[in-house]
């Protein structure tokens, strides 16, 4: 009994534990974000591992893929020399998942080959028509055939360093570089649950 009591005061700690997604940029010189969606909670992390190349992260719209929102939040260029062993990383935090987050690459031509990634994507706004749309941009950005509605407003902020540490903070979230994979999300969760767990049954010894 005081066992089932125990476990189910830590499962209150289990559920708030943030997750924290890996996303590469450029792996192996492709243009693309692996995975290129993820769907995230609030108060969880998602960080960029670049791997090659010069590539950003940058917020836009879904109605205009290939330009960046006003205000919205940006890595900045973040290039990586061939052959590099440290590589440079960014990170946000997710404070809002009201609506839908996208992002695009702004080196040149990038989003336009379809390097564009999204956070909870939705079925009428699906990943898969903001990458057409991406694809089908112009040169400067301009939607040539944009699908109806646009992204949400700047929901979250992030910061990063050639050294994959840092943070940052800002009214809307709080950014922090990681290098934990997106698989280790439910380790996450179930590391805080066991833990608790473990605690508390150390104190009925």
């Amino acid at each position: 009994m005081r066992f089932s009591t125990v476990l189910a005061a830590a499962l209150p700690i289990a559920a708030v534990s943030a997750a924290n997604f890996q996303v590469q940029v450029g792996a192996n010189g492709g243009l693309a974000y692996d995975p290129p969606m993820v769907n995230a909670s609030v108060g969880d992390t998602i960080s960029f591992v670049f791997m090659a190349k010069n590539h950003t992260v940058t917020q836009s719209t879904f109605a205009a893929p290939c330009e960046n929102m006003t205000n919205g939040i940006d890595s900045g260029f973040q290039p990586v020399a061939a052959g590099a062993t440290s590589l440079p990383s960014w990170s946000f935090t997710v404070n809002d998942t009201s609506a839908p987050l996208w992002f695009y690459c702004r080196q040149t031509g990038h989003c336009q080959k379809g390097m564009v990634f999204a956070v909870n994507p939705t079925a009428a706004k699906t990943f898969a028509n903001f990458q057409a749309a991406a694809n089908n941009s112009q040169a400067d950005g301009t939607p040539a055939a944009s699908p109806s509605g646009s992204g949400s407003a700047p929901a979250a902020s992030g910061s990063g360093s050639p050294a994959a540490s840092g943070s940052g903070a800002s009214p809307s979230a709080s950014g922090t570089s990681s290098n934990a994979s997106g698989a280790m999300a439910n380790g996450v969760r179930a590391g805080s649950l066991l833990a608790a767990i473990g605690f508390a049954a150390g104190l009925l010894l």
